[in-house]
């Protein structure tokens, strides 16, 4: 497994986006601080960047890093807490926008990586952001030795099914990524999606999928 996360960590480090498993099903993820290796993943699923994408974060303390305040809500679903679950949380630190030309109206160049603030294209309009931390060795790991939040959104073309293992993969979808992650290492994936419950500061609590 040592030798599996090294390989990811190397194509993450150098701005790549890898295929792999999570402890829910298969996802397509980057470094989240990185907005061009963001907009890369929305373009292999042809998918609007005007959604949010789903974030795997080691434990809390990486979360406070990323979120300007976490509800106390957050943090005790997160104690109770024994099936994959995604919070959505509110205030995301979120690094530059790209600007835009009054003139023509276009946009210019992607923002370099700002490794103290979430990529722009990883968060909502309003300002929230949904993470996990991941139930799976594997994924734990990983994300630890990134430092920083990874992107986890399933690996297949937006509105196609969702994959539960390697083999459910499209080969567009493979052929897109620059490195596969050892497929063996799905054992630890549960093959279902994550729950996804969003809280507020004012305590309010929305289940968005159960």
């Amino acid at each position: 497994m040592q030798q599996a996360i090294q390989q990811a960590l190397e194509t993450l480090r150098a701005g790549g986006v890898i295929l792999y498993p999570t402890d829910t099903v298969w996802g397509i993820g980057c470094d989240a601080t990185n907005p061009e290796a963001v907009a890369r993943i929305y373009e292999i699923k042809r998918r609007e960047d005007s959604k949010s994408l789903v974030l795997l974060a080691s434990d809390m303390d990486m979360i406070a890093r990323y979120v300007k305040e976490i509800p106390e809500m957050a943090i005790q679903l997160v104690e109770v807490n024994d099936k994959p679950m995604t919070i959505i949380y509110p205030g995301a630190v979120t690094g530059l926008r790209p600007a835009a030309s009054v003139a023509s109206g276009e946009t210019q160049s992607l923002p370099k990586p700002d490794r103290n603030a979430l990529a722009f294209n990883t968060v909502a309009e309003d300002g929230t952001v949904g993470i996990r931390i991941p139930m799976m060795d594997f994924c734990q790991q990983l994300v630890h030795k990134l430092g920083r939040p990874l992107v986890s959104t399933s690996a297949n073309i937006s509105g196609e099914p969702t994959p539960k293992r390697y083999a459910d993969i499209s080969e567009e979808i493979r052929s897109s990524v620059d490195h596969i992650v050892d497929p063996s290492l799905e054992r630890g994936s549960t093959g279902q999606s994550s729950s996804i419950i969003k809280v507020g500061l004012d305590y309010s609590i929305e289940i968005i999928r159960k």
